[in-house]
């Protein structure tokens, strides 16, 4: 596994990190919570020490509840990260950013993962209803009590993550990044590498679209949120498998699947520090592992970029 450090937090961080919102059972099917814990554990053993989960995965807390039972008598080997911000109300998601929510939240998380301290608190999500000093200032009172170690927002903008940062310090950021979408490239990724702010992207294998074993007219079973995905369907479809069918020759030459090719290519780009890999499977968890400690060629990566390209993320 390699480590890189996440922006100034003074946190060191797997460059595959994992990812725990599948294992919280909303909108994903197939889901067993034994199977679950031996993929966190397949994680640890594998190196991997960036644990990701929010108070939202599960109706419930079920992903962080999973997390605690996880790294019972392990909590020293790894980053624990979590999100506050968003709660379920019944089946409707609900963002609240306030001083009441995030301090209500935290403890709340404290006890589902019967921990202490919480490495990185991130604000799941912008809220334009409350001010960010007031979720910043929350924040940074947090940390200086040792409730957590290092202050991170998701989903945030350039201009969020400015006045955020006006009032407490900012240490990461997590967006969305693979070869599908690449928003951040314009503006978030150019602002974090500016400014020593860690980027810790999710979806970068787009849900398993990226995989590339989802075929035309594949159908998920009922209650799988991807069968309502236009990325899944379709003309997109067709251009996504047409990208991963030109792309396999290259992940055959270095006998990697598509998908750690993909994932490869991510932990790559400039300016991302760790690639969250969702997993519910141990099997699933040592593919992460094995998308990184070892490099393409320039050719192979000058190819690949250009088959990026050609899709127009």
């Amino acid at each position: 596994m390699e480590y890189r450090a996440l922006g100034e937090s003074g946190l060191s961080v797997s460059v595959i990190g994992m990812g725990c919102w599948p294992m919280a059972g909303v909108g994903w099917t197939g889901i067993d919570d034994n199977a679950s814990l031996a993929a966190l554990e397949s994680a640890m053993d594998g190196g991997i020490t960036l644990i990701d989960t929010a108070y939202m995965y599960g109706r419930s807390g079920e992903s962080e509840r999973l997390v605690g039972r996880a790294i019972s008598g392990r909590r020293d080997e790894i980053v624990l990260a979590t999100k506050c911000g968003l709660y379920w109300d019944g089946t409707t998601l609900l963002r609240d950013s306030s001083r009441k929510r995030v301090l209500e939240q935290v403890e709340e998380s404290l006890r589902r993962l019967n921990t202490d301290y919480i490495d990185l608190y991130q604000v799941h999500a912008p809220d334009e209803n409350t001010p960010f000093e007031e979720t910043a200032v929350t924040l940074a009172e947090l940390k200086e009590q040792g409730k957590i170690r290092a202050i991170g927002v998701s989903n945030y903008d350039v201009a969020q993550m400015e006045d955020f940062a006006r009032h407490a310090p900012l240490h990461s950021d997590q967006p969305p990044y693979n070869m599908l979408i690449r928003d951040i490239e314009a503006q978030i990724l150019p602002h974090c590498r500016d400014n020593n702010i860690g980027v810790i992207s999710y979806w970068p294998l787009y849900k398993g679209l990226l995989t590339g074993k989802y075929g035309r007219g594949h159908r998920f079973p009922e209650g799988d949120s991807r069968n309502d995905d236009p990325r899944f369907q379709g003309e997109e479809l067709a251009r996504t498998l047409d990208m991963l069918g030109r792309m396999k020759s290259i992940a055959d030459e270095y006998g990697k699947s598509l998908a750690q090719l993909v994932i490869h290519w991510t932990s790559r780009q400039p300016g991302i520090t760790s690639v969250l890999c969702g997993a519910t499977r141990p099997a699933q968890v040592e593919q992460n592992v094995d998308s990184v400690g070892w490099e393409l060629s320039d050719e192979h990566r000058t190819q690949l970029d250009g088959l990026v390209s050609e899709l127009g993320g």
